[in-house]
């Protein structure tokens, strides 16, 4: 991105990251993040490319001010609704998906039972359900859209809103059957990758599904409304 240069890339979280994921430290961190394209040499100046800023970016809804997420609680069934909270998340992508996180979480009921002689948390949802279709909102949504994703609580379902269609020749039933692997955004699914949070098996979709059916014994639904993909995840009737 032309407007950014490699002063806005925060190098010491890449490092990190680097740490963290291969165990070994970084010598020469722009020559890493040239080789993973996530900045490009242009008119003799590097530049950081919207993938490095939406990763390691220090504030990438300066350059990208449509990449967060909108999260709300609407009482109710209709997302049209008054909210009693409402957020909206930014940061880089490992960030907005751990505060998306923390957001589902403040708003899903916990019950414990005991076992033994320490209570035993039993989420509404499973959170790896959860944090798969954050991930593949924020991995695979279409950032050419001038829009963020969209995270509704309901009283009878959780709503992941996603700018963009399905990509290429995939559709809805092929994401269900676990027959799509397509990359919309190969440079944001790597790190992601390499952090741990997808399996890079093309099933994500199936995982969902079969937990959430064992959690509440209803499947989650996704399907296309005009330029969004939407997720709907219902939730135990209270």
């Amino acid at each position: 991105m032309r407007q950014a240069s490699v002063s806005d890339l925060d190098l010491g979280s890449f490092e990190e990251f680097c740490r963290q994921v291969f165990g070994e430290t970084v010598d020469e961190p722009l020559v890493l993040l040239e080789k993973w394209k996530l900045i490009r040499p242009l008119e003799g100046m590097r530049h950081p490319t919207v993938a490095g800023l939406l990763l390691f970016g220090r504030e990438p809804q300066r350059f990208l001010p449509y990449a967060y997420v909108t999260a709300a609680r609407i009482p109710g069934e209709d997302p049209s609704g008054e909210p009693s909270d409402r957020k909206r998340i930014e940061g880089t992508l490992f960030q907005i998906l751990k505060d998306t996180s923390r957001f589902l979480r403040l708003h899903l009921p916990v019950s414990h039972q005991i076992k033994g002689f320490e209570p035993e948390a039993h989420p509404e949802l499973p959170e790896r359900a959860l944090r798969e279709v954050v991930v593949n909102a924020l991995v695979h949504r279409d950032y050419t859209l001038s829009a963020p994703i969209r995270v509704f609580v309901l009283d009878d379902r959780i709503e992941i809103r996603s700018p963009g269609t399905l990509p290429n020749t995939v559709t809805v039933d092929m994401v269900k059957a676990g027959m799509a692997h397509v990359l919309r955004n190969p440079q944001l699914y790597t790190f992601f990758l390499k952090a741990g949070y997808v399996t890079d098996t093309g099933n994500g979709f199936r995982r969902v599904i079969r937990d959430v059916k064992q959690a509440i014994g209803r499947e989650p639904d996704i399907r296309i409304e005009g330029n969004e993909s939407v997720v709907s995840i219902p939730r135990r009737p209270s």
